[in-house]
């Protein structure tokens, strides 16, 4: 990841860490729901690996968004995907398993190693290895309170997003416990959702993280 990457990544993580999960995009789509997604506010664009044609969609969706928009693969499993994933400029790498020999190859390679753990001990190999953020899955089942049971040990600073049943009526309480962001699949995009559809709910989940935010800064004024 080059420095300019780097400020993109930590810009978004403060101000709109919301993933969009395209999982099952054709290349076709990859472009007006692209569009779709930054016009609504995001920035952090993931395409699962498992998706018809993936590194089409990828290599089209580094194409065609702006430069203060990351893109980057979901479900990368494979070493040669983390070497794929740098030479075309697409830095997020996202897995859902914690092996840490590949989160630390991914940042090796200039990689977001966004890393997919359940438990603190997942958790906190994929930090020793590396890992940029934590994707806490499944959050919705496993649920707030498990969250906020395991959040006294995760390393301090890491940000953790919950993926996994998280929508736009849910996202308060797990903000309120502290969550650092999170990640849409199938409630943002699924195959055969038009991009309109896909821009307009991506208008409302990024309306409900600047409610959120600015509530938690009102409060934060207030008490001051």
């Amino acid at each position: 990841m080059n420095d300019a990457q780097r400020r993109v990544l930590d810009a978004a993580m403060a101000e709109t860490p919301l993933v969009a999960i395209l999982r099952g995009i054709t290349p076709d789509e990859i472009e007006p729901v692209c569009h779709a997604l930054v016009e609504a506010g995001f920035r952090l664009i993931e395409i699962p690996l498992n998706s018809p044609e993936p590194w089409v969609s990828i290599e089209r969706a580094v194409a065609c968004c702006p430069d203060d928009v990351l893109i980057g693969a979901g479900t990368v499993l494979d070493e040669d995907d983390t070497a794929r994933l740098a030479e075309l400029g697409a830095p997020l790498m996202i897995t859902p398993n914690t092996e840490a020999e590949l989160v630390a190859l991914g940042a090796e390679r200039g990689l977001a190693p966004m890393i997919g753990c359940m438990t603190p001990t997942e958790a906190l190999a994929a930090a020793r290895a590396g890992a940029t953020a934590l994707k806490l899955f499944p959050a919705a089942r496993l649920g707030t309170g498990y969250f906020k049971d395991i959040s006294a040990i995760l390393p301090k600073g890491l940000p953790v997003l919950a993926v996994g049943g998280i929508d736009r009526s849910n996202m308060a309480e797990w903000h309120a416990v502290g969550i650092a962001g999170f990640g849409f699949g199938s409630n943002l995009y699924k195959p055969g959702r038009s991009a309109v559809e896909v821009g307009e709910i991506a208008r409302e989940l990024v309306a409900e993280w600047q409610r959120l935010a600015a509530d938690q800064a009102g409060q934060q004024g207030g008490g001051a």
